[in-house]
């Protein structure tokens, strides 16, 4: 039997299985997953939506604000992949709704903080709610696919980027305006993200020895080890070259925007979301493509085909930065749900723990980027960040190194 065979049979067999048995996708679930991930992800981004609030109080220099994000990132990063692996072996969707509180107490934190302090301690609660929701969370979508895995995901995911998109709209019009202590309006989305976990987890409950057999490592013979770790260490370098590239514009767009182009705090937070926006989109093209032509193709454009425009933005004026970007934001977070996905494929009988993995690192590298980045700020300018920055995207070569997963479907 050839390599291609090999490799393949394993996901055949997890097709065979979960056609049996999940034979009708379970929209309900996804979009409530998906919704959740949303409110989730909006509350979360409101820390690095008030940086220039933060700034000004407390004098803070680039790199101390980089620190801010690296904690929530770290913290998140560090106890995910653990809590993917340890519920693979024992689901625990009721914990779903007690991430959130975790959340919701982040959030009151960072209300009433009123030291630099406390604002790290805060984003630290908030990154343990990530780290309990997401590799959870992630395995009740795959459970509701229906065996359209890829679309589950991005489906999944693109709650979460459109919550990243909103939360700087959110602080632009609510938070910036009305002070560090409107945060505490948006506890009002943490409960109502916990009662749409409630329901999430009463499904899996009800479903569980539905989710065990999803999970399950399925029958068939079994993608050679080193085949799975070179191809898994691709897949994390390849994350690298993503999540050091988003950081960048994440952290530090609306500062670019407002000290290029002399543009006001609003206008710039207007202009993240518009890119947040762009990634959400790309973000949910990436998953159903993936499942038609194969998920090493879409990892390839993502990556590699974003590099022309990550060049281009440094030397633009201001239309021509915010169409770029636009087109940076569709191409390149096509990548992450064809990554997860691929990879769940490789370790089929490790969901959670790929999901914590991913997850988890893309928070990590998201935070020791913001961190790096905004140390070479201070010595720099930003300007000298995204020159250095743009050829972040010609890592995608090693994209040729990955092995086919997925034959083109009719």
């Amino acid at each position: 039997m050839s390599l291609a065979e090999r490799i393949s049979a394993p996901e055949r067999a997890a097709s065979a299985v979960a056609s049996v048995a999940q034979p009708a996708t379970a929209i309900g679930i996804l979009f409530a997953a998906s919704a959740s991930h949303m409110l989730n992800d909006m509350m979360q981004s409101l820390a690095p939506a008030l940086y220039p609030v933060f700034r000004n109080q407390y004098s803070l220099t680039f790199f101390q604000t980089g620190i801010i994000t690296l904690v929530f990132q770290v913290t998140a990063s560090l106890l995910q992949p653990i809590i993917g692996f340890v519920t693979d072996r024992r689901p625990a969707p009721r914990a779903l709704p007690f991430a959130m509180g975790f959340t919701l107490l982040g959030l009151v934190l960072l209300a009433l903080s009123g030291s630099y302090a406390m604002l790290l301690v805060s984003v630290a609660f908030i990154g343990v709610g990530s780290a309990v929701f997401h590799p959870e969370a992630s395995r009740a979508a795959r459970a509701a696919s229906g065996g359209r895995y890829g679309f589950a995901q991005s489906l999944f995911q693109v709650g979460g980027n459109f919550g990243q998109s909103l939360g700087p709209l959110m602080a632009a019009f609510i938070v910036v305006p009305g002070g560090q202590i409107s945060v505490l309006a948006f506890t009002a989305l943490a409960f109502m993200a916990i009662l749409l976990l409630m329901r999430v987890a009463q499904w899996q409950v009800a479903h569980a020895s539905l989710v065990r057999k999803s999970v399950a490592h399925p029958g068939g013979e079994r993608i050679p080890r080193n085949v799975v770790r070179r191809s898994i260490a691709i897949l994390v370098v390849l994350l690298f070259s993503k999540t050091f590239y988003l950081a960048s514009i994440n952290t530090f767009y609306t500062f670019y925007l407002m000290k290029t182009f002399d543009l006001p705090v609003q206008t710039a937070q207007v202009l993240l979301f518009v890119f947040l926006g762009a990634v959400a989109v790309g973000t949910f093209a990436g998953g159903p493509i993936g499942d038609r032509i194969g998920r090493k193709y879409v990892i390839w454009v993502s990556i590699l085909g974003v590099l022309p425009f990550t060049l281009l933005l440094p030397h633009l004026g201001l239309t021509g930065t915010v169409i770029d970007s636009i087109a940076i934001g569709l191409v390149l977070s096509s990548a992450f749900s064809a990554m997860v996905v691929y990879a769940q494929e490789l370790a089929p009988g490790n969901v959670g723990a790929i999901a914590g993995l991913f997850f988890g690192l893309s928070f990590g590298l998201g935070g020791l980027g913001a961190a790096a980045l905004g140390l070479v700020a201070d010595h720099t300018s930003l300007s000298f960040v995204y020159q250095i920055c743009a050829y972040l995207p010609a890592i995608g070569l090693l994209t040729y190194f990955l092995p086919d997963m997925h034959a083109k479907k009719a």
